[in-house]
């Protein structure tokens, strides 16, 4: 989507307590729980700014239609807030199967049950979600994206982030190469036995290959987030140092883009920006990409350009957010007791996600590219979901949606 990470902590189906529940647990003993109550609630304030950067994107103005900072924001927001979506849910996934160390023996099968449960219940909401809204629902994608990811979660950091990095490199060439070989007559023959395709119009070749959100350039972000996982981020040093990467990440993978490409080099793919590794999408319904780009497309770094470049800068930028609302919950506690609804929208935000989609429906609001010019109402819809999140989490645990998924995995006790 444009666009994100279910959990236990999943990047949007998190089996998460809310914040008072969280802290009363943390502060049972810092070594029960392993992580600090900064780093927990960082992560809830990450994916409540995923969510929030997805409302911009499908309800706010175009970036055709704003000026000065509201550019900015538009222009972060597009694809990068989908990319930070899959970051966290990667970082999600190893909450389940072992945060530091790998869960082994019963429990570790009964964690990989969990995960894969999780994938079949999103690949079921999410494709009955693309028949209404189109293929710009991301969470059939990560439904894919967490099978995908299950031979990966006993892994450590270092070799995680290797393959990261060789995803990174490899795949938006294999995509190119993939998307020239598949003619307009095999994809038709593909789809015409693919039931997914028939129901929602978003089948195997959109989740795999040629959707928004594609798997086979969108693993990195996910494989990214796991390496994130095994690390220890409430200390200091390693804070700095994922800083440092970060930067160096974003300023490395832009630059170069800029340099080999030139001044569109960074150009939205969303509105009419000329497109690179693959198409631009075609309809805000649709679950596909158009024609294929030229081969010279793959040293721009747009938003969703699915490029080496774009995929090293995204990591970067999810990076820094991940380490900033780590470092400033962590050590700024006034900041986290203002942040609580926040930090609510980011304990549901697989219900906040669903959400904003349904609301749409119900008050009949335009999709997709329109003439919106006004920031009014994704400004509402944020504060909306702000204010449904703070008074959910006074009387419940997870959010309505997150209640369901966490019921769903009460199968895996049931593995042996």
């Amino acid at each position: 989507m444009t666009y994100t990470q279910p959990p236990h902590r999943t990047s949007e189906p998190q089996e998460h307590s809310p914040p008072q529940a969280r802290t009363s647990a943390e502060s049972a003993g810092p070594a029960s729980a392993g992580v600090s109550l900064g780093r927990m609630v960082g992560l809830d304030v990450a994916r409540a700014l995923a969510v929030f950067g997805m409302y911009i994107v499908h309800i706010g103005p175009p970036l055709s239609a704003t000026d000065g900072v509201g550019s900015w924001v538009r222009y972060l927001a597009d694809g990068h807030s989908s990319v930070l979506f899959a970051t966290l849910a990667g970082f999600s996934l190893m909450l389940i199967a072992g945060r530091r160390e790998p869960k082994t023996g019963l429990a570790g099968r009964q964690a990989k049950a969990r995960i894969a449960i999780r994938a079949a219940v999103l690949l079921v909401l999410g494709t009955a979600l693309a028949m209404e809204y189109g293929g710009v629902i991301i969470l059939a994608f990560y439904g894919v994206y967490f099978l995908l990811a299950l031979p990966l979660v006993r892994l450590r950091a270092g070799t995680l982030a290797l393959i990261a990095a060789g995803l990174a490199l490899v795949t938006p060439q294999m995509a190119f190469v993939l998307k020239a070989l598949l003619s307009e007559s095999v994809q038709q023959s593909v789809n015409a036995y693919d039931p997914l395709k028939a129901l929602s119009d978003v089948g195997v070749l959109d989740l795999l290959l040629t959707g928004f959100y594609p798997a086979l350039t969108w693993m990195p972000f996910v494989v990214a987030g796991m390496t994130l996982a095994r690390l220890d981020l409430p200390a200091p040093a390693v804070q700095w140092r994922l800083a440092a990467l970060g930067a160096a990440l974003t300023v490395a993978a832009y630059g170069t883009s800029l340099l080999l490409a030139g001044k569109d080099a960074l150009a939205s793919m969303a509105e009419g920006g000329k497109p690179s590794a693959g198409p631009k999408p075609a309809s805000f319904g649709s679950g596909s990409f158009e024609a294929q780009g030229a081969a010279s497309d793959l040293l721009t770094a747009g938003p969703h350009s699915g490029t080496t470049f774009d995929i090293i800068g995204s990591v970067g930028i999810a990076i820094l957010v991940i380490v900033s609302t780590t470092v400033l919950m962590d050590r700024l506690p006034l900041l986290r007791r203002l942040a609580k609804p926040i930090i609510a929208v980011g304990a549901m935000s697989l219900t906040a996600y669903v959400g904003h989609f349904v609301v749409q429906s119900v008050v009949d609001m335009p999709t997709g590219e329109s003439s919106q010019v006004s920031w009014l109402p994704v400004l509402t819809f944020i504060l909306g979901a702000i204010v449904f999140a703070a008074l959910w989490s006074r009387f419940f645990r997870r959010g309505p949606l997150e209640s369901l998924l966490s019921a769903s995995t009460k199968l895996a006790k049931y593995v042996r």
